[in-house]
């Protein structure tokens, strides 16, 4: 038997290959690879037990949690209708939960609250002021002048005022309560948003979509000082303000003009594009 080794190494030797491995050493490998294996199905089962430990206890979290927004929403149920800042407050404690008070008129939320039933007709009301006022601005109006708009008409909604206190007849709703009619407003497709230009929120209901350009040049004309109720810019405003070149600026402006979003007025030569603001 040892002289067939030594035969056996000469012979890989001359060949210039080396002698195939001892049996027990593949052995070691396959071994080896199998406790591999095993360890990782069995990390790999206990990350799927830890996940799913997980993922019930956060539904159980969440469920807890909506229990007890409903007990503050029930506790808190007059606060909510008549204050628009605690309103506001409120539904931001209900995004994080995924619950949508405005969802449904006849649901929990709807029976309860009535605040979706409240912004769908308020909805409708700023929708009425933004049409009546396109031909006038183009589609474009700040949220404060529809706000300013229906406080003058007196427009008054099922609990936006205090009934028992005379003093309190008036519409109480926020800026904030129209951006979130807005917005209920865009889910259904009809080319309602709104838009911020400089410290001023705007609602556009043109389905033209505006660009940084037109957004800058509206921004210009906000902060221009026209002593009006309307933004005025020139060309060269336009070009000193961004650095950018005479057609870029005129490009921009055109299309605001074109779409009746501006208004152009022309002085001894002098072309002065005035905005809403």
């Amino acid at each position: 038997f040892m002289g067939w080794g030594k035969l056996l190494s000469s012979l890989c030797n001359e060949k210039n290959t080396p002698p195939p491995p001892p049996p027990s050493l593949s052995l070691f490998s396959k071994t080896r690879n199998d406790e591999t294996y095993t360890h990782v199905s069995r990390f790999t089962k206990k990350a799927e037990e830890i996940k799913a430990v997980t993922l019930t206890s956060a539904i159980e979290t969440v469920e807890k949690l909506e229990v007890k927004l409903a007990e503050f929403a029930k506790k808190h149920r007059k606060e909510i209708q008549h204050d628009p800042a605690f309103r506001k407050k409120f539904l931001e404690m209900c995004a994080p939960l995924g619950v949508d008070p405005l969802s449904s008129e006849k649901g929990f939320w709807g029976k309860m609250l009535g605040i979706g039933e409240f912004y769908y007709e308020l909805a409708v009301k700023v929708a009425e002021v933004c049409l009546a006022s396109k031909s006038r601005n183009g589609g474009i109006i700040s949220v404060s002048e529809v706000k300013h708009i229906l406080t003058k008409r007196g427009t008054k909604f099922q609990f936006a005022h205090v009934a028992v206190d005379s003093q309190q007849k008036g519409c109480q709703y926020s800026e904030e309560d129209i951006i979130t009619s807005i917005k209920k407003l865009s889910i259904l497709g009809s080319g309602f948003r709104t838009i911020e230009v400089g410290t001023s929120v705007m609602i556009v209901s043109v389905p033209t979509e505006l660009d940084h350009d037109h957004m800058e040049i509206m921004k210009i004309a906000q902060d221009s000082d026209s002593g009006s109720e309307l933004g005025c810019v020139t060309v060269k405003d336009v070009c000193d303000d961004t650095k950018w070149n005479k057609e870029r600026a005129k490009r921009a402006l055109d299309l605001l003009l074109s779409k009746g979003m501006a208004w152009l007025d022309v002085h001894e030569g002098m072309e002065s594009y005035w905005f809403p603001r």
